[in-house]
């Protein structure tokens, strides 16, 4: 990801596909993934703790492929494949940027032995101790591996949102090479307090400079949750290879799924660019009004 007068060039070589246009949304319905983790949980009664996953496989494969990790509680639940759908955000209406370009979504749950819910909004496990282990890296590198092996995904992007860019950020400095890149969207840089404090914690002793693959941050210029401050993403990339998505609405939680904190009214633009950057490596540094 380098310039924004190089990401020009390739722009206008992409301006017949994605360039101003919606790409229109493929037929596709998601696949569930169960993966085998290598160790089992429960104590009278074993059972293998899996990661699951569920795909949503481009028509014409590239090889490319997003693994979203999503925002709170983190843990996406998936029991059937149609329950990968509350875990899109803000790029539900939107999966045929990338996947008329080639680029496969792919749904990333927490293992089974971390998917404890106080209740559907509230997670008892899957916070910073799990997310910030080299345990969670390699899980994920064994989807990894079967999604390499079954579907041919060789191009791996990490992507996380929101609390799910504790998994991106660690997970981009832990699996170096068996990834090709990290975006990290709307990025949690807070704790929450009392009963929620394992959640954030480690967000900021992430060492960009160690991550040897791609590092892609995108977030709004007036993102008013209080734990994704925008100002501290500024600080920590310097400004190189951020987007700031600017305009939009301001409805609802700050910190949920619409308002500026998850691109209310500019979830095309936001979706747009971060598949362009998949496609072409360059970064612009706006999206959104000028």
């Amino acid at each position: 990801m380098i310039k924004r007068t190089q990401f020009l060039v390739a722009l206008l070589a992409l301006s017949l596909t994605i360039g101003g246009l919606p790409a229109k949304a493929q037929p596709v319905e998601p696949v569930l993934l169960a993966v085998p983790v290598g160790r089992t949980q429960g104590i009278f009664s074993k059972r293998d703790v899996e990661i699951r996953a569920a795909v949503l496989r481009a028509a014409q494969p590239t090889g490319k492929a997003i693994l979203i990790f999503r925002g709170w509680p983190g843990i996406a639940n998936l029991e059937q494949a149609s329950d990968a759908w509350r875990s899109l955000n803000f790029m539900r209406a939107h999966l045929g940027q990338f996947l008329d370009h080639g680029i496969s979504v792919v749904i990333v749950d927490c293992p089974t032995d971390q998917r404890a819910l106080r209740d559907r909004a509230n997670p008892l496990s899957c916070d910073d101790n799990y997310r910030s282990s080299t345990q969670h890296a390699e899980d994920v590198r064994r989807l990894i591996d079967h999604l390499r092996g079954v579907y041919g995904i060789d191009e791996p992007y990490i992507f996380g949102h929101s609390y799910g860019t504790l998994s991106s950020k660690w997970l981009a400095l832990n699996l170096g090479n068996a990834i090709a890149g990290s975006i990290h969207s709307a990025s949690q840089t807070r704790a929450g307090g009392g009963a929620y404090t394992q959640f954030g914690y480690t967000a900021l002793r992430v060492d960009f400079a160690k991550i040897s693959t791609p590092v892609l941050h995108v977030h709004h210029g007036q993102d008013q949750c209080p734990y994704t401050p925008y100002a501290t993403v500024v600080g920590y990339s310097s400004g190189q290879n951020l987007i700031t998505v600017r305009g939009g609405l301001t409805n609802g939680d700050p910190c949920g799924g619409t308002h500026p904190h998850s691109y209310e009214g500019r979830e095309l633009v936001a979706t747009q660019f971060i598949a362009r950057c998949i496609l072409t490596r360059e970064t612009p540094q706006y999206a959104g009004d000028d």
